[in-house]
Formats: structure tokens, C-alpha cells, sequence
């Protein structure tokens, strides 16, 4: 919740100002409640109406003490009265009043476990209205958003029993900010664009504190809900991919479409973006275990791209895993591998992803073409695996590279040939055409040096 600290205080001002400021002013405050009680209604059952028809005023000495206290400036000052208040008037009806002075006190002094503390004393008080026991939820769950972000309190990051408290704190704020009566001096506008501000912030902490109790189903909802009101938020998509990564068992796919969207979201700055790509790519990395780089970056690039033009993975998008690949792999020959990348399509994709970059051993096939080099020796081959065949093929469907084995240069077109290489790309039809690397041709197809020695006859001795 790091990325949200900024907003905190600004959030904080205006959650307080809309939910304490002018309470005074309204129905239930302190001067009304001088007003002479009216006659309890008959039979009544609500525990908030008959106290309210039943209160008893509280003191001229009482009302004083508690003004002296909002009018400190001073915090030490304002709390030795707001505690000596207490302490006289431990059941005061200014209470609901007293004890949001204790957490505005607590919460500009940083003291952000007093401020929540004194946050629940409010919202737990009898018969608080809707927007004093709103004011009192946000101020918990923006204490803790508080005490997790500071770096010098790193256990409370991980504090799960004050997470759960905080999340509950922040889902009931959510709920309370229904409720919530706008003022009368507010556009309805501007209030509807506060609240929602508000309500991004508390989706954002309740989700934050889901994820540190591991409860990674409540913070993918939360973190969702977050995203429907702020769409295109870097952070918040990456902590929902890894909320989805954490799913037993994992949301793979998912958790890698929503940290895609993070790092092709327009809001992250280039450090963001580029960690965010970097992790991602291994993420991909790790799952395929591709031998081939390349194919790892194709697969990469392409996510990026889908991911970023729609905020929910299709169906149809598939990333084949190592585990994939691995089956492929079982029974895998050349003639399956060609069969498979001409016919295309999912398993044509599985296929390549598992044969590039794997070594074959004595690949047979018919020269068509060769260009012999000291060093590197090119052969175009055409693959058979009949007389038929060989007799037929006139068209190279191989381009052979033969690196550190000079003897290489001697072999002939129109023969047969078998070597072993890695397979390293290929070209689809209409063209096709597989290329291989680092191959070496078996000593047996290769012709003998002409000019060569004959090996000397041994006789027996007469």
C-alpha cells in the first residue's frame, strides 16, 4: 500500500471533514441535545429511540470541559484534557464527540495505534450516526494503511492479527460510506467524485490486508472492486496477479494477464513498467521452461500486447507449461515435429515450444545442396524416411549448419546423409523449412579423402 500514501492524508482530511467536521452544527449536536427530552413513545422497542427520548442533559461544567478540549491547539495539552474529561465523565454523551478529538490528536502526531484505538471507541459507541461511525472506520483503516507503509515498522507489515482488524475496519467503512449524508453546502458531484476516491482507497487497504493474511480470495475481489472504480492501475493489477498466483491451486494464467496489464498500464512510470516486464518474463521463463529464448520473448511480447487491449484473460488465450511441453516431448520425432508445425494451431505451437532448441541425433535425409566451408559447412537436406521417398525428393525442407568438422565438406549431393544438431527455427509452408545448428554428420556418410593412402596389407610371414 505504499503506492497509496500520498493519498492518505488527502483522503484522511476529507473523510474526517465530511464525516466529524460540523457535527456540532447538525441534529445531534451538543445544543440540541440541551433541549428538553420528549415523552418516550409508547411501547417503544429501539434501544437508540428510547435513549434518545430518555437522555439526560449533561452539565453546564460537563459541556465546558469538553469545548476546553476542543479548542487546545496544543496536543500534549489536548489530551491531558480529553483524559481528565474521561476520567470525570467516563459515560458522557459528549463521548461521541470526545473521542474523534483523540483520534484527529493521534493520528497528526503519527501515533497511528492510539489513533485506531480510539477510532473503534467511537464506531462501538450506542446509537453513533452514520457518518460519525463512518469517520471512525475510515480513520482505523487509514491508521493501519498508516503503520504498514512506514518502513521503519516492518513487522506491522506482516502483523496479521492487526491486518484482520484492518480489514474489517476498511470493508465496514465501505459499507457505512453508503450511508453517508452528503452536507447540504456539497454538489452532488463533487461528493459523488469524493466518495469515490474514498471508496478506491478502502478497496485498496482491505485488499492489502487480505493479502498479508493470505486470504488471497477476499484480496482478488477486493483488488477487482478497486479496479472497476480505478481502471489502468499499475500497482494494483500486479498485486492482484500475484493475489491470483498465490490461489491453491494457482490462477497461473490470470496472475500473468493481470501483471501484464501492470506493466503495459499508461500509469506506470518507466522504473515500475520495467521491473514489471522483467518479472513477468521470468515468470513466463519459469513456467515453460522453453529450451529457446526466443519463443520465451515471443510468448512475452505477445501477452504484453493482448493483455494491454483487454482487462480480463479470453478463454481462448493459452500458455503451454513445462509439464505441456514435457509430453510433447515423450514421443517426439522429426517426422511428428514437421507433421505438427505444418498442420499448425495449438498443438503445432506446443510442438515447436517443445522441439526448439533440443539436440536429434541422426536425422536422416537426402543432399540437395551443399556448400562446403573449412570452418562451416551448409547443407539444404531433404528429410526421408523411405527409398520412396529419397528417390522423389528433389526440394531441401533443411538448412543444415556442420561447425568444427572439416571432413564435413566432402559429402556429395543427391547422397544419403544422417546427422545430429539442434534445432533452432524454422520457416512455415509455403516455404518450410527447418534450421538447424551446431550439427555434426556421422562419420559413416562422409567419403572417403580422395588421394588417400590405402591401409597397408598384412601378410603372413611364409
Amino acid at each position: 500500500m505504499r503506492a497509496m500514501a500520498k493519498f492518505v492524508s488527502l483522503a484522511m482530511v476529507a473523510a474526517l471533514s465530511l464525516g466529524v467536521g460540523g457535527m456540532l452544527l447538525g441534529a445531534g449536536s451538543a445544543e440540541a441535545q440541551t433541549a428538553a427530552p420528549a415523552a418516550a413513545p409508547a411501547g417503544a422497542q429501539d434501544p437508540c429511540a428510547v435513549a434518545a427520548a430518555n437522555k439526560q442533559p449533561y452539565t453546564m461544567a460537563e459541556y465546558n470541559a469538553y469545548t476546553a478540549a476542543a479548542a487546545e491547539k496544543n496536543p500534549a495539552s489536548q489530551i491531558k484534557l480529553l483524559d481528565d474529561f474521561v476520567s470525570k465523565y467516563p459515560n458522557s454523551a459528549l463521548l461521541i464527540y470526545v473521542y474523534p478529538l483523540y483520534y484527529q490528536n493521534y493520528g497528526a502526531q503519527k501515533n497511528y495505534q492510539r489513533m485506531i484505538e480510539y477510532a473503534d471507541k467511537t464506531a462501538a459507541l450506542p446509537c453513533v450516526d452514520a457518518n460519525a461511525k463512518y469517520a471512525a472506520l475510515y480513520a482505523h483503516a487509514a491508521g493501519y494503511n498508516a503503520l504498514i507503509s512506514d518502513p521503519t515498522n516492518k513487522t506491522m507489515a506482516t502483523d496479521a492479527v492487526l491486518a484482520k482488524s484492518g480489514q474489517a475496519a476498511a470493508v465496514a467503512a465501505l459499507k457505512a460510506l453508503d450511508n453517508f449524508k452528503k452536507p447540504d453546502n456539497v454538489a452532488q458531484d463533487a461528493f459523488d467524485t469524493q466518495k469515490k476516491q474514498l471508496e478506491i482507497f478502502l478497496y485498496g487497504v482491505a485488499a492489502q490486508a487480505a493479502l498479508i493474511q493470505k486470504d488471497y480470495p477476499d484480496a482478488i475481489t477486493y483488488y477487482k472492486s478497486d479496479l472497476g472504480l480505478k481502471p489502468d492501475d499499475a500497482v494494483m493489477e500486479f498485486k492482484l496477479g500475484q493475489a491470483e498466483l498465490n490461489l491453491t491451486p494457482p490462477a497461473t494464467l490470470d496472475g500473468f494477464w493481470d501483471i501484464a496489464r501492470g506493466a503495459s498500464s499508461p500509469s506506470a512510470n518507466a522504473k515500475q513498467a520495467t521491473e514489471l516486464k522483467a518479472y513477468l518474463r521470468k515468470l513466463i521463463a519459469n513456467y515453460q521452461q522453453a529450451a529457446c529464448d526466443s519463443l520465451t520473448d515471443a510468448e512475452f511480447n505477445e501477452m504484453l500486447q493482448l493483455a494491454a487491449a483487454s482487462p480480463t484473460r479470453p478463454d481462448s488465450y493459452k500458455l503451454p507449461s513445462a509439464t505441456d511441453l514435457s509430453a510433447a516431448q515423450k514421443d517426439m520425432t522429426i517426422a511428428s515435429v514437421i507433421t505438427d508445425l505444418k498442420a499448425g494451431g495449438d498443438k503445432g505451437k506446443v510442438t515447436w515450444l517443445a522441439a526448439c532448441g533440443l539436440e536429434f541425433p541422426d536425422v536422416p535425409g537426402k543432399i540437395i545442396e551443399v556448400t562446403p566451408g573449412a570452418d562451416l559447412t551448409e547443407l539444404k537436406v531433404a528429410f526421408v524416411t523411405s527409398d520412396a521417398e529419397f528417390d522423389a525428393a528433389t526440394v531441401p525442407n533443411m538448412d543444415v549448419k556442420i561447425v568444427g568438422q572439416p571432413d564435413a565438406a566432402r559429402v556429395e549431393k543427391d547422397n544419403a546423409v544422417r546427422f545430429t544438431a539442434t534445432l533452432t527455427s524454422y520457416d512455415p509452408d509455403p516455404n518450410f523449412m527447418l534450421h538447424w545448428e551446431k550439427g555434426k554428420v556421422n562419420v559413416e556418410d562422409i567419403p572417403k579423402e580422395k588421394g588417400a593412402k590405402k591401409p597397408p596389407v598384412h601378410r603372413k610371414p611364409s
